[in-house]
C-alpha cells in the first residue's frame, strides 16, 4: 500500500510542479522539438505512475491479481510489499485509477473517431470541388490545388498526407514560398504531430483540472507549429517561410492590433525574424537525457523494496 501511495504522490506531484517549471522557460521557444520530446516524457511520467499505482493496488487488493504480478518472485520480494496490509483502501484506490485508465482511453477513442470523421467529411468536399481526371487515382499526390479566391493552404493527415493548396496562394506565394510551406506541412505529416494533439486533447479532455494535461494541450498546439516552421526554414530560410506565412493569413487580420483565435502567428513570424541562436548542443544533449530519465522515476519507486529484498 505505501508503494501505490508513493506512486500516486509522485504523479499528482509531477503533474503540479511540470507546468510551472516549463512555462516560464525561454528555451522551447528556441528548441521545440527537445520540448517537445520533454513535454511527452513527463506526460509518460505521470501516466506510468498512476499505472504502476493501480497495479500494485489491485495486487493487494485481489490475491489473483497479485499472483499474476508476482508470479515469478521470490517470497521475500512479496513481503516486502507488505501486500496484505489495508486492503479496502487498496481496492477502492484500484478501482478509481482504473475507471480513469478506462475514462481516458474513451477519450481518446472518442477524438480518434471525431477527427477521422471530419478529415472524411474534409476530403469528401475536396473531391466536389477539385474531381479527379480520369484515369488519376484518389490519393496519388502529395498536393491538391483548389480554385480559391482566397489564399489558403493547410494539411490533410491521414495514411496518405495531402496538402492542399488554393489558386490564390500560388498568385501570391512567390519564388521558394510555396515549397517553404510544403517542407512545413511534411514537416507535420513526418512526426506525426496529428498524434500528438489527439492524445494531448483526449487527456485535457478527460482531466480539465489536471495542470498537466491542460498546459501539455496547449504546448502542443504551438510546439508542432514551430517544430514545422524549423523544419521548413533549415531547408528554405527563416525570411522565406516567414513572408509565406505573412501572404497566406494577412487577410485574416491576425496581424492587426486586435486578437484573435490565430494570434499565435505574429508570434512564430517575430520569432522566425529574430532568429534567436539555438541551444549548445551539449545543453540540448543534456535537457533531452534528462527528460528521459523522468518517466524512469517511477520505475525505481516501484522495484525498491524489490531491490532491498533481493540485496
Amino acid at each position: 500500500m505505501l508503494v501505490s501511495l508513493a506512486l500516486l504522490t509522485l504523479g499528482v506531484l509531477v503533474a503540479l510542479v511540470a507546468p510551472r517549471l516549463l512555462a516560464p522557460a525561454d528555451w522551447p521557444e528556441r528548441e521545440p522539438v527537445v520540448a517537445l520530446w520533454v513535454w511527452q516524457c513527463v506526460v509518460a511520467a505521470v501516466l506510468l505512475s498512476f499505472a504502476l499505482s493501480m497495479t500494485f493496488s489491485a495486487a493487494a487488493a485481489w490475491q489473483a491479481v497479485q499472483g499474476h504480478v508476482f508470479a515469478s518472485a521470490p517470497h521475500g520480494v512479496v513481503e516486502a510489499y507488505a501486500l496484505g496490509t489495508h486492503r479496502p483502501w487498496s481496492a477502492l484506490l484500484a478501482v478509481l485509477l482504473a475507471c480513469g485508465g478506462l475514462w481516458t482511453g474513451a477519450k481518446l477513442f472518442l477524438e480518434v473517431r471525431r477527427a477521422r470523421s471530419h478529415r472524411r467529411r474534409r476530403r469528401a468536399e475536396l473531391l466536389v470541388r477539385a474531381p479527379l481526371l480520369p484515369g488519376e487515382e484518389p490519393g496519388t499526390g502529395p498536393l491538391v490545388l483548389l480554385e480559391g479566391e482566397r489564399p489558403d493552404a493547410w494539411w490533410m493527415p491521414g495514411a496518405a498526407p495531402r496538402l492542399v493548396v488554393t489558386t490564390a496562394a500560388l498568385r501570391r506565394l512567390k519564388g521558394h514560398q510555396l515549397d517553404a510551406v510544403l517542407a512545413h506541412e511534411q514537416g507535420h505529416a513526418r512526426a506525426r504531430h496529428d498524434w500528438l494533439l489527439h492524445c494531448s486533447a483526449a487527456l485535457a479532455a478527460g482531466f480539465p483540472r489536471i495542470p498537466v494535461f491542460a498546459a501539455f494541450h496547449g504546448a502542443m498546439h504551438r510546439l508542432v507549429e514551430l517544430a514545422a516552421d524549423d523544419v521548413a526554414s533549415k531547408r528554405f530560410g527563416r525570411l522565406t517561410i516567414a513572408l509565406a506565412l505573412v501572404e497566406l493569413n494577412e487577410h485574416r487580420g491576425v496581424f492587426g492590433p486586435c486578437p484573435t483565435p490565430d494570434a499565435q502567428l505574429p508570434q512564430r513570424v517575430d520569432r522566425l525574424l529574430a532568429a534567436a541562436p539555438r541551444l549548445t548542443p551539449g545543453r540540448r544533449l543534456r535537457l533531452t537525457a534528462a527528460a528521459a530519465l523522468v518517466p524512469v522515476v517511477p520505475l525505481l519507486v516501484a522495484f525498491v523494496p524489490a531491490l532491498r529484498a533481493l540485496g
